[in-house]
């Protein structure tokens, strides 16, 4: 057993016993599958020398599995009610520590110390937002095992030419890149979401020598995806004759459309756009 919490009769006697519910505006969806766990667990490969930042541990359900394989668990909740639940599930000691508030205004500043692993049954509605987040400001976190909404998932591990590629893919290509994934159904959740779910393995693999600008290429991009890339960048305020001259230095066609690009790509045309404006 990696849980004693993931089942349902365990979390629902213990929300009963705080006098709890779940909270759909927080995005709360209970995981009630052990077998779950244990592969979250066994794809984060965890040691004793390991922190992990956990975001929304609900009542502690993934937590007491990280305890167990982990040297300590950071834990990021944003719903106040749960702190004591935590209290008793997680048996407070050095190796548990919760920050109440808001994980997107938490991290990277209300960290209490630098975490090596980013594993967490995400909130959806900010799943997207918080993983690229931790990759772009808490450099010290190796490797994230997230669950997020399954077409997040497909988002995260797109490729150049599909439709589910997109400036969030590009933008996270520059930190890290997916070495595994599992797909996770509603039933394992109470009460179950209206979404499948997937759990992937994003491991940090940043992008030698990108230039700080390159995220701002991306974005003009892919601003106006029906446009070819010379046309949606100018839309976006890059100057014609400066695009121009980039993408013959960086070998793309200005006719391309952005999500036919490698993250490699964007990577050349931002240094070729700083070499013709310098």
């Amino acid at each position: 057993m990696y849980s004693y919490l993931a089942n349902a009769r365990e979390t629902r006697a213990t929300l009963e016993r705080f006098g709890l519910a779940t909270k759909h505006r927080l995005g709360q969806n209970f995981l009630v599958n052990d077998d779950v766990i244990g592969k979250i667990i066994r794809l984060a490969d965890l040691s004793p020398e390991d922190v992990v930042l956990e975001v929304g541990p609900g009542i502690g359900t993934l937590s007491v599995a990280l305890l167990d394989a982990a040297g300590k668990v950071l834990a990021v909740e944003a719903d106040r009610e749960l702190e004591p639940v935590l209290g008793e599930t997680c048996v407070p000691s050095g190796r548990f520590e919760i920050v109440m508030g808001d994980a997107l205004k938490v991290i990277p500043n209300g960290l209490t110390c630098e975490p090596t692993a980013f594993v967490s049954n995400l909130p959806y509605q900010v799943a997207a937002t918080l993983i690229l987040g931790v990759f772009q400001q808490v450099p010290s976190v190796r490797r994230a095992v997230v669950m997020v909404q399954a077409e997040v998932a497909d988002r995260i591990a797109a490729q150049p030419g599909s439709k589910t590629y997109g400036a969030y893919t590009a933008k996270l290509g520059l930190y890290g890149k997916v070495t595994g994934r599992f797909e996770v159904g509603p039933g394992n959740f109470m009460p179950p979401p209206h979404v499948d779910s997937a759990v992937v393995r994003i491991d940090r693999d940043p992008v030698e020598g990108a230039p700080d600008t390159t995220a701002q290429v991306i974005d003009a991009a892919f601003a106006q995806r029906r446009k070819t890339i010379r046309n949606s960048m100018a839309a976006s305020g890059f100057a014609k004759d400066a695009l121009d001259a980039a993408f013959g230095l960086a070998g793309i066609q200005p006719t391309c459309r952005a999500e036919t690009l490698s993250v490699g790509d964007f990577v050349a045309l931002a240094r070729a756009l700083e070499e013709v404006s310098s």
